[in-house]
């Protein structure tokens, strides 16, 4: 029987898939499940931003280079990429409970390395391992409420573990500020090993173990080798391409590669009796409509939200605490949101609110691309509020669609493309908005600091301010005189916004694009295959 025929049968015939339904006391109940594995999740999700806080003092503490520290965070975002895919179709094949418990400890246990590391080769060695068992985590996370949760609460569900990842993402940087302020920069891994062991404790006494009949029996190690490589070439372009340049031979050598390997993975998958990911699943339109608003959604929310900390703590001279309570707006607001998104979901679709939520992040997109070097703090927060308003039905809805329009069988494979495409959207966004944040500096610097009759600068000398200002530093000598000083600021900060302002409108038109895919989007055909007989 070939992959595609397989793929159409389950989706003809969800209830072959169906679980018991879950028990009625602690093991496998739906509420304590996502309890349960909500807290896991929270572990990966925080470490994706908390550790940007950390850096600097590991910098300092370690006597790290500035390419070191660079790969603390590019071997995790590497590692969580690269694995996603595989990692949930590990679950698939042994079962989500299993995958789930070996990516919290091992999680736990490479966080708790990296706080006794005392060189910055091990801090990157175990944040690689970190991001290894991450990957291991997030599929299973969903492989387990997608088998757990009848069809009518599914929703809802998603939308509280949307709820958890999303208020981690955007509150990693006030924890992190808050530890590394108050504690050492060795707190910000270590306050993982409590909470891992806490996950692992409640893992082996709620989760209960759910496979589907015809779960795969083999592995596909071709493709397996062959996407990490494609998806490694691609992160890899991606995260390399400012710093080599987009016109740059190894930029484009490392991108033509990632192309090709793809097309090989692609016609791979035909001949396998087991493929890593049925080509037939992509017939779904409303599952890839899916999987594009995700990459479109985490294009738009990370690239735009890498620019709104250099803003914050450059522009506006806030501590990393007091940047993080700003965005206190977009976090409460995902918070409150993503549950009663959930709710709307389940009674109209996920169409309606996936179309009505990228309209409002591209609306506030629009609205952030206003924001000036005076901006006060009340116009700032309605539109990271509007931002949080917007995207959380995305987060829900965009999840639900693409893990509900999968077969049971392969609910991890669905989880790992669904996070694979997050990574992969919001690695593409951070590059491109980078990239129209450089072009606009280095066209715009030179008049600017000309109009304000400041010495004149070398080539080599404008380089380097230039590379300041992206970030929005005022590139300012410890010899400048004060009024010198304050004139490069004022040069400095209003490029910054005039470049963050450009990037901020591709950033929304972008949300305008991913509002058009959204219309594509509807109900999960198998949302019923999980635990449809269960009630809560």
């Amino acid at each position: 029987m070939t992959s595609q025929t397989t793929v159409e049968k389950a989706s003809r015939e969800p209830q072959n898939s169906a679980v018991p339904a879950p028990a009625k006391g602690l093991r496998g109940h739906p509420w304590l499940t996502l309890f349960s594995v909500a807290i896991g999740v929270m572990m990966v999700a925080l470490d994706g931003t908390i550790v940007a806080i950390a850096n600097p003092a590991i910098q300092k503490d370690l006597g790290a280079s500035l390419a070191d520290v660079q790969w603390i965070t590019n071997g995790y975002m590497l590692a969580l990429a690269v694995s996603l895919i595989t990692a949930g179709k590990l679950g698939d094949r042994f079962g989500h409970r299993q995958t789930f418990l070996i990516g919290v400890v091992g999680f736990a246990a490479a966080s708790g390395a990296i706080g006794l590391s005392h060189s910055v080769a091990l801090v990157i060695v175990f944040r690689v391992l970190q991001g290894l068992f991450g990957a291991l985590l997030m599929p299973a996370a969903l492989g387990l409420l997608r088998a757990t949760f009848p069809a009518e609460k599914l929703n809802m569900a998603i939308g509280i573990w949307g709820m958890v990842i999303g208020a981690s993402t955007a509150g990693g940087p006030i924890l992190g500020g808050v530890l590394v302020e108050h504690v050492s920069w060795q707190s910000v891994f270590f306050i993982n090993v409590p909470v891992g062991v806490i996950a692992l404790l409640l893992g082996l006494v709620i989760l209960k173990d759910h496979r589907a009949e015809n779960a795969p029996r083999s592995f596909d190690i071709g493709g397996i080798v062959l996407l990490s490589q494609a998806m490694f070439c691609l992160i890899w372009a991606l995260i390399k391409g400012s710093e080599w340049g987009w016109g740059d031979y190894k930029t484009l050598g490392f991108l033509g590669a990632a192309v090709v390997l793809f097309v090989v993975f692609a016609f791979s998958q035909k001949n396998v009796r087991e493929p890593l990911i049925p080509l037939a699943m992509f017939r779904s339109v409303p599952l890839s409509a899916g999987a594009v608003l995700m990459v479109l959604m985490a294009f738009a929310f990370m690239g735009g939200l890498f620019f709104v900390t250099f803003y914050l703590q450059n522009v506006h001279g806030l501590s990393p605490i007091d940047s993080g309570l700003h965005l206190l707006p977009l976090t409460g607001m995902m918070i409150v949101a993503s549950p009663l998104a959930g709710a709307m979901i389940t009674k109209f679709g996920p169409r309606v609110p996936l179309v009505g939520g990228m309209v409002c992040t591209a609306v506030a997109m629009f609205g952030m691309s206003q924001l000036d070097t005076g901006t006060g703090t009340l116009t700032m927060s309605i539109w990271f509020g509007l931002l949080g308003l917007g995207l959380a039905p995305v987060m829900v809805g965009a999840t639900e669609v693409i893990v509900g329009n999968a077969p049971m069988e392969l609910s991890g494979v669905a989880g790992g493309l669904q996070q694979a495409a997050m990574q992969v959207g919001g690695s593409l966004g951070t590059a491109v908005l980078g990239a129209v944040m450089a072009s606009q500096v280095s066209s715009k610097l030179p008049d600017n600091w000309k109009a304000a009759q400041l010495p004149p600068l070398s080539p080599q000398q404008m380089d380097q301010a230039s590379s300041a200002v992206e970030v929005g530093i005022p590139p300012v000598g410890g010899n400048v005189p004060p009024e010198v000083a304050g004139k490069i600021a004022g040069v400095a900060h209003d490029t910054f916004v005039s470049g963050m302002s450009t990037a901020f409108m591709v950033a929304g038109i972008v949300a305008v694009v991913a509002a058009l895919v959204a219309t594509l989007t509807k109900r999960g055909a198998n949302a019923g295959a999980g635990a449809g007989a269960g009630h809560i």
